[in-house]
């Protein structure tokens, strides 16, 4: 039964409002849908009468169409769908459908061999399979590439017909990086799809820039009144064609990129070009020399690294670096994974020798990002804490920003195999440059950090240091006190690394069975990478040489304890 435009477009908006479970339809309400969505598609001003909308409804019902729509009514007023994931969008095609199709393909082959039709091939054949699988019934002969949790695509015939009909959007958008939703008109120019990936190209503002929105982080768009800006559709053919992929840089030059494949992959780039500008310019044993003229940008970059070790950039330099710095830092992802058995032995090994090392607990991405900032925080408070750029107390407090990346996922496993009750109780950044020259004798580190100290039972015999922000508390404290130094640059001999007396941290040393010890043990020195931890009881003794080398040594200093505290002392920092 043929049914005309103006028809197919009310059957489909009734479809669009029924899909829709979080609003109530009533009559009126399809009308009045129908009546705006013949006026955007179709210009119609003349609003739809109840009597078509009602025999809409009957037709979307009947089988006349294959149809067979199950629209109910709720409460003698609401109409929906019975199930809810019903859409007349999932019919198979009619015979009168596959006929019609049919006969388009045979058309659409008679134009295959000519040059403006190369990219109807693959349309054709996909076509033709779709018609041979409803007629059969039978599996697919060709598997298409799809992505069926894509959001989005809803929207792409709402653009489609502005773009075609010069309209402007009104557009309802929310990145990832967003809070909350942003409406703003848009004017859209291009619709493009990469990867599976649906965008569309255009500008908020006559004079403004372009832009591109994903359609996967639209939220809802509709036809805007608003008149379409002028385009230079020149500009808007030739926009992508310098770059691979979506992400492009207005007025920064191609470059030619040189990448050296090797002989087992250099059919499939041949075969399947990475950019129209490809061309061979030169072999090695190696392989060969592939040149491509394109913007840097991030899907270049993804584009590459998607080849692994069988390709090499040879040039530009600064794409060259970029791509050594990325694969580094995906091989230390997995130098950064802490081992089970490691870490089930970690709380034994410490209350045995007072210490341990792990490295690897934080990335080298991480330790460059924690280095960055201290670099930021030194810049706005160049005397900050009367030590210029040695020393940051209360770190967390001055930095906040500074807690997610030192209390990364290994870390905290760290702590909780240690014991799962562990709090923050001091943070502090140590930067010992190239050109200084500290060391520290043989001592147990015997204080712990508060905020204020009052008198309450039991502890009116702590002894007060001479520095404001310690005091040396009993001794079960400082039994469940761990202190965890991390190191932001590899600690060895040559640059003042600490070294210990395992087991020497059962109890409070006086000064002559300090001296006594430190005479007759042999001590372990605890080298550690950059990114690695170096965990210890308080009372383990430790001493530090003098530095011999120009290399600097960056520490963070945490304290720990799962000590429940009087009333009346609280701890400085708390997380």
């Amino acid at each position: 039964m043929p049914v005309n435009r103006n028809a197919l477009i009310r059957f489909n908006t009734i479809d669009n409002c029924l899909r829709n479970r979080y609003r109530q339809w009533t009559l009126e309400d399809l009308i009045e849908a129908c009546s705006d969505a013949l006026y955007e598609f179709e210009g119609i001003d003349k609003g739809v009468s109840k009597r078509t909308v009602q025999m809409d409804i009957q037709m979307m019902r009947s089988e006349k169409l294959g149809y067979n729509a199950p629209i109910i009514v709720i409460d003698r007023k609401y109409y929906t769908y019975e199930d809810p994931d019903y859409s007349i969008t999932n019919i198979p095609l009619t015979e009168q459908d596959l006929g019609k199709l049919t006969e388009v393909v045979g058309i659409l082959k008679q134009f295959k061999g000519f040059t403006h039709f190369q990219e109807l091939s693959g349309m054709v054949q996909r076509l033709e399979d779709k018609i041979h699988t409803s007629k059969t019934h039978e599996r697919a002969i060709i598997d298409l590439e799809k992505n069926e949790g894509l959001r989005g695509l809803q929207f792409l015939d709402t653009i489609y017909q502005a773009i075609a009909a010069k309209k402007c959007l009104k557009i309802d958008y929310q990145s990832f990086k967003a809070r909350q939703v942003n409406s703003f008109n848009f004017h859209p120019a291009l619709l493009k799809e990469y990867r599976n990936r649906w965008f569309v190209l255009g500008r908020r503002k006559p004079n403004n820039p372009f832009v591109l929105l994903a359609l996967d982080r639209i939220v809802d768009v509709v036809v805007s009144d608003k008149e379409l800006c002028f385009f230079d559709e020149d500009h808007v053919a030739g926009y992508f064609k310098n770059v691979i992929g979506v992400s492009v840089n207005e007025g920064e030059p191609p470059q030619e990129v040189l990448l050296q494949f090797n002989k087992t992959n250099t059919p499939y780039v041949i075969t399947k070009p990475l950019h129209h500008t490809q061309k061979i310019v030169g072999n090695t044993p190696d392989g060969v020399i592939f040149s491509i003229t394109v913007q840097l940008n991030f899907e270049l970059e993804k584009e590459i690294l998607s080849f692994g070790d069988n390709v090499k950039v040879l040039a530009p330099a600064r794409l060259r670096s970029r791509i050594k710095e990325r694969l580094a830092h995906a091989y230390d992802l997995y130098q950064t994974e802490l081992n089970e058995n490691q870490l089930k032995h970690a709380g034994k090994r410490l209350d045995s020798r007072g210490y341990i090392v792990i490295n690897s607990i934080y990335s080298k991405k991480e330790v460059a990002r924690i280095g960055k900032a201290f670099h930021h925080y030194k810049l706005e408070n160049p005397l900050a804490d009367n030590k210029a750029v040695y020393a940051v107390r209360g770190l967390l407090n001055k930095i906040p920003d500074m807690a997610d990346m030192v209390l990364n996922h290994n870390l905290k496993r760290v702590l909780d195999s240690i014991d799962e009750n562990l709090i923050l109780t001091k943070a502090i950044y140590f930067d010992k440059p190239a050109q200084s020259n500290w060391y520290v004798t043989w001592h147990q580190d015997k204080t712990i950090n508060l905020k204020e100290k009052v008198e309450a039972d039991g502890f009116k015999a702590w002894t007060k240091k001479e520095e404001s922000y310690g005091v040396i508390p009993p001794e079960e404290i400082l039994h469940n006190t761990v202190t965890v130094r991390i190191h932001l640059d590899d600690t060895n001999d040559e640059n003042g690394v600490l070294k210990v007396l395992p087991g020497s941290h059962r109890k409070i040393l006086e000064h002559e069975e300090l001296s006594l010890i430190t005479q007759h043990s042999m001590p372990t020195t605890c080298d550690v990478r950059a990114g690695g931890i170096h965990v210890m009881k308080p009372l383990l003794l430790h001493s530090s040489s003098k530095t011999v080398s120009q290399k600097s040594r960056r520490v963070i200093h945490l304290e720990f304890n799962s000590c429940q505290l009087p009333d009346g002392l609280i701890w400085a920092e708390r997380l």
